[in-house]
C-alpha cells in the first residue's frame, strides 16, 4: 500500500514535469506546477479508496486548481501555466481510446459505456477545475 501510494505520488510528479516541459511551460514553474500536479492527483488516488471515482475527480481538480491560483499569485505569473499542469494526469485519455477502438470494430454497446464513462469525468474536471478556482480567488471588502 505504501509503495503503491509512492508510485502514484512520483508518476504523477514526473509525468507532470514531462507535460510541462514539452508545453514548453516557463522553467521557473516546472517544479511547483508538478508539485501541485502530484499533490491533486495523490488526493484522488487517495479519495478513490473510499468515494466514487467521479466525487475523486471533483475533489482532486479543485485542489489541485486552488493551488494553482495560490501558486500563481506568488510567483506572479499566469495561472493557466499551474492549472493546465494540476489536471494533466486526470485527462481520461484511456478511456476516450477505448471508446474509439470498441467503435472501430463495432461494439457500439461498449463504445457507449467508456464514452459516458469518459463524458463523466471531464465533466467533474471541469466542475472542480471552476469551483476550486472561484474559492481561492480574494475577496475585496468593501
Amino acid at each position: 500500500m505504501v509503495m503503491d501510494a509512492l508510485r502514484a505520488l512520483l508518476s504523477a510528479f514526473f509525468g507532470t514535469l514531462g507535460f510541462a516541459i514539452l508545453l514548453q511551460a516557463p522553467r521557473r514553474s516546472w517544479i511547483p506546477a508538478s508539485g501541485i500536479g502530484a499533490v491533486s492527483f495523490f488526493l484522488y488516488w487517495l479519495l478513490c479508496l473510499i468515494i466514487p471515482e467521479s466525487l475523486a475527480l471533483f475533489c482532486g481538480a479543485a485542489v489541485g486548481a486552488a493551488l494553482a491560483q495560490v501558486c500563481a499569485r506568488k510567483m506572479r505569473m499566469i495561472s493557466t501555466v499551474f492549472h493546465t499542469m494540476a489536471i494533466v494526469a486526470f485527462v481520461p485519455g484511456l478511456a476516450l481510446y477505448r471508446l474509439m477502438a470498441q467503435a472501430a470494430v463495432g461494439e457500439y454497446s461498449s463504445a457507449a459505456h467508456f464514452g459516458v464513462s469518459a463524458m463523466i469525468s471531464i465533466a467533474m474536471i471541469a466542475l472542480g477545475s471552476s469551483v476550486g478556482s472561484h474559492l481561492s480567488r480574494r475577496r475585496k471588502h468593501t
